[in-house]
């Protein structure tokens, strides 16, 4: 082999700082090199990158590109319906910023994707939107509150004319809850209860779980209590009194017919107004003493029912007469015997459905609650085709779920009234419509409801 050494340190002593002397040097050396290699210079091997495959890359980038296409039109689509949103609008914006760089796009059509950007920048909310939006959130059905039942402590219950008590084991007070929150529990002394206490809420000290047994009470250890559901206040502004409930039943207090006056300024309220037509529950303690001497001392209003009262012109009320002042103040029952039909109540989860229930027993009918406002299509339908009356309450249902009843009334033959009230005096004319085959809707015809006799 050629000694090639000697050459090298002779051409690197000659080597210049300059570039051009630097080239030259480094040729005459690869030169050297080849000579005693003889002429195989050994070159770097560069590791090739793998080729792609074009198909599957042009696949991948078609696909992306039609996901920013559709998220653009599901965001354009969310804000036709509801201008303004703030979220529809960010999802547009996204998509169509994306869009821009995809290869042509922007050339073409830049132009009017541009402005597309500035109108959806520029979209409002409506009031149109705003009232949609409330109405929505309205028909949503409530999410019940959780509770943990592992947490709640058990007590018994000592009823008060408004209210209750809550007692330990030892015979101590621990909390004192309102009637508006156990009136639908329909609570009595001596049922036991599970409650746990409510920080939350400044209304109420605890919170009552659920009912989880009964235990007979000494007598000593509560004062018992009477009650009159459901009763009717009859008479002008000022001169208001009690004297019977919906089913015409008199206020009966140690056998003996009592007439309680009642002083509506006393129960007056942001959302209570007692005038006459009001529907109340009564509570007196059955032991007080005042009951002989003045019962309207002792008897106290319990509840108050939230329905419309009944107009002076209600065609179901008698026309005055000087001469029958007495018998104008008793409540008129119209001349019908359901004779134990089924009655369907079409109306929503509300307080008033038992006074609408009572109304149908005083005529003799069964009356049977359904669901109108949340119920289903095809369980509305299992449970009319069994009745023979049904009566809407439009106050309470639903849009579509008028429809339906209507429908699957006609269909089965089932006789039909609407009632456009929440007062008890419309529905039960509705019901004389029905069980009469009169005209579903009152409007302003002139229709004859005929009074019983016995009134």
């Amino acid at each position: 082999m050629y000694d090639y050494r000697n050459n090298i340190k002779v051409i690197l002593n000659k080597t210049e700082a300059d570039d051009k002397s630097l080239a030259n040097s480094l040729n005459a050396i690869k030169a050297i090199i080849a000579m005693a290699d003889g002429g195989n210079v050994d070159k770097p091997k560069v590791k090739s990158a793998p080729k792609k495959n074009a198909n599957t890359q042009s696949i991948a980038q078609r696909n992306a590109d039609l996901k920013q296409f559709k998220q653009l039109l599901m965001g354009l689509t969310n804000l036709i319906e509801t201008p303004g949103n703030e979220k529809a609008k960010k999802t547009s914006l996204e998509a169509l910023h994306k869009l821009t760089f995809v290869p042509g796009v922007g050339k073409r059509y830049g132009n009017v994707l541009g402005k597309l950007d500035q109108a959806i920048q520029k979209s409002k909310t409506t009031k149109e939107a705003i009232n949609k939006k409330i109405f929505e959130d309205a028909m949503k059905p409530k999410e019940q509150p959780k509770r943990d039942y592992r947490k709640g402590r058990r007590y018994t219950v000592i009823r008060a004319l408004s209210g209750c008590n809550l007692i330990n084991d030892d015979g101590q007070i621990v909390y004192r809850i309102k009637e508006s929150q156990i009136h639908s529990l329909n609570l009595k002394s001596g049922d036991i209860v599970e409650a746990l206490e409510d920080r939350e809420n400044p209304h109420f000290e605890a919170e009552i779980l659920r009912v989880v047994g009964y235990r007979k009470l000494r007598t000593r250890d509560y004062d018992p209590i009477e009650e009159f559901r459901y009763a009717v206040v009859q008479g002008r502004t000022g001169q208001l009194a009690i004297t019977r409930n919906i089913k015409g039943q008199k206020l009966r207090i140690r056998g003996k017919a009592i007439t309680i006056p009642v002083d509506s300024s006393y129960y007056q309220g942001e959302n209570i107004n007692l005038e006459d037509g009001s529907i109340v529950d009564l509570a007196w303690y059955t032991g007080d003493v005042r009951i002989k001497k003045n019962p309207a001392d002792a008897v106290q209003i319990r509840w108050i029912y939230q329905v419309d009262p009944p107009k002076q012109s209600d065609l179901s009320y008698k026309k005055k007469d000087k001469s029958k002042d007495k018998a104008a103040e008793e409540l008129t029952k119209l001349d019908m015997n359901l004779h134990y039909q089924r009655v369907g109540i079409a109306i929503g989860d509300n307080q008033n459905e038992g006074v609408l229930e009572e109304i149908v027993n005083r005529y003799n009918g069964i009356p049977i609650p359904i669901d109108a406002f949340e119920g289903k299509k095809k369980v509305m339908e299992r449970q009319i085709k069994d009745l023979d009356i049904v009566i809407l309450m439009t106050a309470y249902a639903a849009h579509d779920a008028t429809w339906n009843i209507q429908e699957f009334a006609s269909k089965y033959g089932v006789k039909f009234a609407v009632s456009s009230s929440k007062g008890y005096r419309s529905f039960e004319r509705a019901l004389y419509r029905a069980e009469n085959k009169l005209p579903a809707y009152e409007g302003t015809q002139t229709i004859d409801y005929k009074e019983a006799k016995d009134n």
